[in-house]
């Protein structure tokens, strides 16, 4: 759970364009992957869940899911563990909206007596720079972990220690920090942290799934697995009550976790700007961008931007993966706590699910070429835009295109500039596009995927 691994109907229709759906070769890489990193690592079963264009398209179970449940099943839940922190932030910001706190208060005001109370603000219990000590850095079980605990048993514990750093000045991973940022929302709604969730995110997504992981501990649930080096595996020993909480307390199946994702990249459901003020990583004191938002870590990786967590509790791993440009997410849960089944599992499914992000990009600049070359010429192939380019581009607006941009003849450069960005379910690129003396920019907007048509294109002085 501790370390950085890594309504309905509305919800759904919110995506502009059809799923593609899993073709069959497709499905026969994605069984052989599962089922030979599942071999690979010895972990007795994943289940999976994969969305394209805002859409589950496949929700699978591989393997065992424990001793009483010898073939795993897509609807059973498994323990998430840390990506429930998100879920926890995603909380906070639904009382900020209520007016019921402000992430810049102060923890004194809430929790008062734990080390730089009078410090360290709500959002740093959330961004991992409040510098309070983490109570569960081990992979493993310590033997507090055998006796029931509570909230307050792990504040008194590790939240009245000398801080590690003063605030905001470096990221450390802390599940301390989420388990007083339960407390402040329990405190403040008035209701247990899990009835919270339920009432404001998990009924109105239709995630029915859900359970706090202290009830799946039993033989009607998946079980966690674990090997001691090379060794056989073997079940593992659940902890007692109360140790994960706020900071990773939630079971569910992966396809309720790909219904959050989906409500992630439609920004659906929820306020849109919670969903967008939970992806801005924090700036640490000195400047640097700590590459973690508000309970999800945020990052680009060849030029793909991701939003993702990963959990770990005593015998499950887990990944959630999304890709808000592509509209898709990938999320796989194992019930093993021994190998990187889940990470290899996740990364493999993107190479097959996902468009090729350097063939997406290349289409998409050819196109926006195309189109600037149609417009100074006169010429305009409609089937390449969507129906309101199709309305801007008035017989008006193409001419002024044309006598303005045809003088200047052929570009000696057309490139990208700066990153792809998502916004208002379209893919955000600028280009810049050169001549002798002068540099203009374009800003295109286009709709997800290597064939996407465009939404947007508009020419300006650099």
């Amino acid at each position: 759970m501790h370390k950085p691994l890594l309504a309905l109907t509305a919800l759904f229709a919110a995506a502009p364009l059809q799923a593609q759906p899993i073709t069959a070769a497709e499905q026969a890489q994605i069984d052989k992957v599962v089922s030979d990193t599942l071999d690979h690592y010895s972990v007795p079963s994943a289940s999976i869940a994969i969305v394209r264009d805002g859409k589950i398209v496949l929700a699978k179970a591989y393997g065992k899911a424990s001793e009483t449940i010898p073939v795993a099943r897509p609807d059973l839940p498994y323990q998430i563990a840390s990506n429930s922190k998100q879920f926890t932030a995603m909380a906070m910001l639904l009382l900020e909206d209520d007016g019921k706190l402000d992430l810049d208060d102060k923890v004194a005001k809430y929790v008062p007596g734990i080390s730089g109370a009078d410090r360290i603000t709500l959002r740093q219990l959330l961004d991992h720079t409040s510098g309070l000590q983490d109570y569960w850095p081990q992979d493993f079980s310590f033997p507090d972990m055998a006796r029931p605990t509570t909230p307050q048993g792990i504040v008194d514990k590790w939240a009245k220690k000398p801080l590690d750093f003063q605030p905001g000045d470096q990221w450390q991973y802390s599940n301390t920090a989420y388990v007083v940022a339960g407390m402040v929302i329990e405190k403040v709604s008035g209701e247990p942290l899990f009835a919270f969730l339920k009432r404001r995110i998990f009924t109105p997504l239709g995630m029915t799934s859900v359970e706090d992981m202290d009830r799946t501990n039993g033989p009607r649930f998946p079980q966690g697995y674990g090997r001691n080096a090379l060794g056989p595996v073997r079940p593992v020993t659940p902890p007692a009550p109360g140790w994960l909480y706020a900071a990773g307390e939630l079971s569910m199946s992966a396809t309720d976790l790909a219904k959050w994702n989906i409500a992630r990249i439609n920004r659906a459901v929820l306020p849109r700007d919670d969903w967008e003020e939970q992806e801005v990583t924090t700036k640490l004191n000195s400047g640097k961008d700590s590459g973690y938002g508000l309970g999800v870590f945020v990052r680009d990786s060849n030029g793909r931007r991701i939003v993702s967590h990963g959990g770990e509790s005593v015998g499950f791993l887990s990944a959630s993966n999304v890709y808000p440009n592509e509209r898709a997410s990938i999320v796989v849960l194992t019930n093993s706590w021994s190998g990187a089944a889940y990470g290899a599992i996740a990364r493999q499914l993107s190479q097959i699910v996902l468009p090729k992000a350097q063939a997406a990009q290349g289409a998409a600049l050819t196109r926006a070429r195309t189109v600037y070359d149609q417009l100074r010429r006169g010429t305009l192939d409609r089937q390449l835009l969507t129906a309101n380019a199709n309305y801007y581009f008035t017989p008006q607006v193409q001419a002024d295109f044309r006598t303005s941009l045809g003088p200047l003849g052929e570009p000696t450069a057309f490139e990208a500039d700066g990153n792809e960005v998502l916004r208002g379910g379209f893919v955000i690129q600028s280009y810049a596009i050169k001549y002798p003396g002068r540099t203009l920019s374009l800003s295109t907007f286009r709709e997800p995927g290597e064939n996407g048509r465009i939404e947007q294109f508009l020419v300006s002085p650099e």
